[in-house]
């Protein structure tokens, strides 16, 4: 949702400013200003310091203002009216396995701060506990957060993260790999992203466990998260699902799940009589099959309107599956594709499949891409 413009409350129109202190001045003096008069020069003046004044006091009585405050003052007012705090970047984390050459008759230690990183050496990863390898094992599983804050650590499959930093640190140390995939980390809330959650902190206050307030709850966990929905299942009285799909178009992984459920899960959140899981919607996939023409006159080259159709296929799949049981909509598709300087385009695959979206307390269906094809039906007269 885009952020509604900049309210004006005072006239910066220089203009009718400096007809208004003309025709003041004038009435004052009885003298007619001409326009090569000094005193007309200073009206000039005057009205440059009186614009620059409004626009400023414009800009203090927006940032009063939640809806059309920015940075630190959209802070203040979230905390402030709202409770709500912005989301910051968060490290991603994921579990690593240390392993040693052979079993030993003591416990072999790995003590918390423990450095590792990825061939590359591209990011560095600590571990957050201290752990030990008991007596007659080869390995211990430990949890490791990455040094660096953001959505930048996530993606790193099994096997990937191998490289001991800290070599003394583990006895016999034989090696070392991530388990699981790295997850959970985001970067800090975006104004517009702050500002919604600050509307769905409304919901928040409700100790009923209504729809809304577990969507915020589960929403809050991370800024990758693109849409959440809550329901009570239909064939599961006093249980509640809660579907979570991310800003590339995934589903959630486990580890953003396993942080929707446990901050959903919390005694302050959810009522004694719920039983909260996270689970994954159903996937309905589509292709996108077109073929556009290029009219023979255009001056538009072939190669420039495949590019533009092609970007207008990207924004088209943006929309299209970041929000859970959104229609597949070729219409929609359809008007990205006004602009891209075909002739006509003619638009075999998707076609309009109406996704359920979880009101009914059904499993909602999300969208997704699995092909394009794109193809050039070459030049066609006016």
């Amino acid at each position: 949702m885009s952020r509604p413009i900049e309210y004006k409350f005072v006239s910066t129109n220089s203009a009718d400013i400096a007809a208004e202190l003309t025709a003041k001045y004038e009435e004052l003096t009885g003298r007619t200003l001409l326009p090569a008069d000094p005193d007309k020069l200073f009206i000039s003046w005057v009205t440059g310091i009186i614009v620059q004044e409004r626009i400023l006091i414009n800009y203090a009585a927006n940032q009063n203002i939640p809806s059309r405050a920015v940075g630190e003052n959209l802070d203040a007012l979230g905390e402030t009216i709202y409770n709500v705090s912005r989301p910051q970047a968060k490290p991603a984390v994921c579990t690593m396995r240390f392993t040693i050459s052979e079993p030993q008759n003591t416990a072999i230690s790995i003590p918390i701060g423990t450095k590792v990183t990825d061939s590359s050496g591209v990011l560095e990863w600590r571990t957050t506990v201290d752990a030990v390898i008991n007596i007659g094992d080869t390995y211990a599983d430990v949890p490791i957060i990455c040094e660096k804050s953001g959505s930048i650590g996530n993606g790193y499959a099994p096997g990937q993260i191998n490289t001991l930093i800290d070599v003394d640190n583990i006895l016999f140390f034989s090696e070392c790999k991530n388990i699981e995939t790295s997850n959970s980390g985001a970067e800090a809330a975006t104004d517009s992203e702050y500002y919604e959650l600050m509307r769905a902190g409304l919901e928040a206050f409700s100790t009923a466990g209504p729809k809304g307030a577990y969507e915020y709850h589960a929403k809050a966990v991370s800024t990758d998260i693109a849409d959440v929905c809550a329901i009570n299942p239909k064939d599961k009285p006093g249980y509640v699902n809660i579907f979570a799909i991310m800003k590339d178009g995934t589903i959630a992984d486990d580890g953003t799940k396993k942080a929707i459920f446990e901050a959903c899960s919390d005694d302050k959140v959810r009522p004694l009589t719920d039983i909260v899981e996270v689970v994954d919607p159903d996937v309905v996939d589509f292709d996108v099959d077109l073929v556009f023409y290029a009219e023979r006159s255009s001056d538009v080259s072939m190669s420039t309107i495949e590019k533009s159709i092609s970007a207008a296929v990207d924004e088209y799949e943006e929309w299209q599956c970041k929000k859970i049981g959104r229609d597949i909509n070729p219409s929609r598709l359809m008007w990205l594709l006004r602009d891209s300087g075909a002739k006509r385009v003619d638009i075999k695959s998707p076609v309009f499949t109406a996704l359920r979206d979880g009101s009914d307390n059904l499993v909602p269906q999300v969208a997704r891409l699995r092909e394009i094809k794109i193809t050039s039906g070459g030049y066609e007269d006016e």
